[in-house]
């Protein structure tokens, strides 16, 4: 069996999980699913006894049992149990194997909850207390340590060859994982939300923890406060405890697999860190074309290596950002001179805001100044101008919360849209909230209506913004939201798609300010300098970006249904393993 996965390494290793969606995209953040199975399997093998041969000149585990059994009693008579085990009914465990016996934890070991200690406790001097932050990648860390100087027992020390196990956490991840004491430079203690396991099997009995079979059992553990295992969990867990010598070599084995596997992610990151950065530098090449029939020729050269250069979800958002960059400099589509220079436009913008505010429509705001020649990030075509967000704006204001807060909330209504809720492809209303007529009223200066851009302008979805859509009515948002307000509506498409671009999110993580949280105020928004081409331009580069996206967007979709069958095949493989 152990053949089999071994020569399905390519299914293994090509295998990647979706990546996470966060603004910085890195090769580190791409999950290596299928590696991550096969060291999922690998220990699932180990203990369901299919991962070496038995040997049947090795001494059973039922006298390793009546070993123990004799220790603890102190006495050369073997005794019988004092009571039968029930019936095993949790995670299938093979106790049929030859010379393997089905036995619980507290049968070949002992375990003890950790140190409780306060604040005051801890001190530059004193015994280090081991805590779930020291156990990383299975290995006891000391890089990050606690000291106490108190009275400690010596049930809270840990030994040479004692299982350090993270008993209690907030995440539910992390419960369960563990680590060998390996070597002691000096006493050691352990916290309250550790536990450790004390066996003679230790090896064994720590594949045996980090197995699938033990974190499915584990996730069926419920508690009231945190996920955790308790001392009766721990004890009164089943394990098949193969013959001693069959221990040692499946660690063995286990060893010598984890490491090819380590090797394998390391050759696959390093493979996925040279592809980036050579989708990242024939990209470069589209963005440092002087204008778009320079463009259309790069394009051209780059066209022959395409499904070599874009085969990860990485790349197609490297692609997207490529076609952003492109369309706000200005080379993205063909210029025509009979377009209305976008000079005239700002100026027709800045006579329609001003008879706004005559009107009350608009309240008179501060004059924003002129945009120097040194403030210009780079070089845009002539009929183009730049101009500060504020001058082609109506309205650029957040929310703000409800009095009463969710109390406040009904079942339908007003939509009330929360930073969850804007995502850059459109409105998520998967998780939505609603408020009634009234309390919209009470907050209309941050009522929504059709064609308002959305942009977030706090904590990690900073920058994610979106086009309320015609069809929602109107609606409410948050503080975290801003509303931008175009004053030439048709402009939201154009100016959407600037916001999304390379050049504005530098600049909103770069400009936002807060105490202690991130944020971007009104006054830093409605300076943002815009490069902004004249109206018909707009209305042509959107229908390219939305032309490009479109291809985009099937490429990746591609990408995802190569990968869910490569996931599929990997867990088609672990299932038949472990028959």
């Amino acid at each position: 069996m152990i053949d089999t996965i071994v020569n399905s390494f390519d299914i293994w290793t090509d295998a990647q999980g979706i990546k996470s969606r966060i603004r910085v995209n890195s090769v580190e953040n791409i999950s290596l699913e299928g590696i991550a199975r096969l060291r999922e399997i690998i220990m699932e093998l180990a203990v369901l006894g299919k991962l070496v041969p038995q040997d049947p000149n090795d001494e059973p585990a039922s006298v390793l049992l009546k070993t123990i059994e004799k220790e603890r009693d102190g006495s050369t008579t073997v005794k019988k149990r004092k009571k039968e085990l029930p019936p095993y009914t949790g995670q299938i465990l093979n106790s049929k194997i030859t010379g393997w016996e089905l036995c619980k934890l507290e049968d070949i070991g002992d375990t003890n909850i950790g140190l409780t200690y306060s604040p005051n406790d801890v001190s530059v001097n004193g015994t280090i207390v081991l805590r779930s932050s020291n156990i990383q990648n299975g290995e006891i860390e000391l890089s990050d340590l606690v000291r106490v100087n108190k009275k400690i027992n010596e049930n809270v020390l840990v030994k040479q060859s004692d299982l350090l196990i993270c008993a209690r956490n907030g995440s539910k991840k992390l419960v369960g994982k563990c680590a060998l004491i390996r070597s002691l430079p000096e006493p050691m203690a352990f916290g309250a939300f550790m536990a450790i396991f004390r066996s003679p099997f230790n090896e064994y009995c720590r594949l045996f923890i980090e197995s699938p079979i033990y974190r499915r059992n584990l996730e069926g553990v419920t508690t009231t406060t945190i996920n955790q295992i308790t001392q009766d969990n721990l004890k009164s867990t089943y394990i098949s405890l193969p013959p001693f010598a069959e221990q040692q070599r499946i660690v063995a084995k286990v060893d010598e697999l984890m490491s090819l596997c380590d090797k394998l992610e390391e050759e696959q990151f390093n493979n996925l860190k040279t592809h980036q950065v050579l989708v990242k530098t024939l990209l470069e090449t589209l963005t440092q074309a002087a204008d778009s029939n320079e463009l259309q020729a790069a394009w051209e050269r780059m066209s022959v290596l395409f499904d070599t250069l874009f085969c990860t979800e990485d790349s197609i958002d490297q692609l997207k950002q490529t076609i952003l960059q492109l369309a706000i400099t200005g080379k993205l589509v063909k210029h025509d001179a009979n377009d209305e220079p976008s000079g005239v436009l700002i100026k027709k913008i800045a006579k329609e805001k001003d008879k706004l505010v005559k009107e009350g429509i608009l309240k008179k705001e501060t004059s924003l100044s002129e945009i120097d020649d040194d403030e210009f990030p780079f070089q845009i075509p002539k009929n183009w101008e730049w101009v500060r967000l504020g001058n082609i704006t109506n309205k650029i204001g957040s929310g703000s919360t409800p009095r009463g807060g969710n109390n406040t909330y009904t079942n339908s209504g007003i939509l009330f849209l929360r930073s969850q809720n804007i995502r850059n492809e459109g409105l998520l209303l998967a998780d939505v909230a609603f408020i009634d007529e009234a309390t919209n009223r009470k907050m209309s200066n941050s009522i929504v209506i059709p064609k308002d851009i959305l942009l977030n302008i706090t904590g990690g979805s900073l920058g994610r913004c979106t086009i309320f859509p015609e069809e929602s009515g109107i609606a409410n948002v948050s503080q975290h939201v801003t509303i931008i307000r175009p004053t030439v509506i048709d402009s939201c498409f154009y100016l959407h798609a600037c916001i999304l671009s390379p050049y504005i999110q530098d600049m909103i993580w770069g400009r936002q300010i807060g105490a202690n949280r991130e944020g971007l105020s009104k006054k830093i928004l409605e300076q943002f300098e815009i490069p902004y081409p004249p109206l018909k331009e707009q209305k042509r580069i959107v229908t390219k970006i939305h032309e490009l996206f479109k291809i985009c967007d099937l490429l990746t979709k591609r990408i995802n249904n190569s990968q869910v069958l490569k996931v599929s095949l990997s867990k088609t493989i672990v299932e038949k393993a472990v028959q």
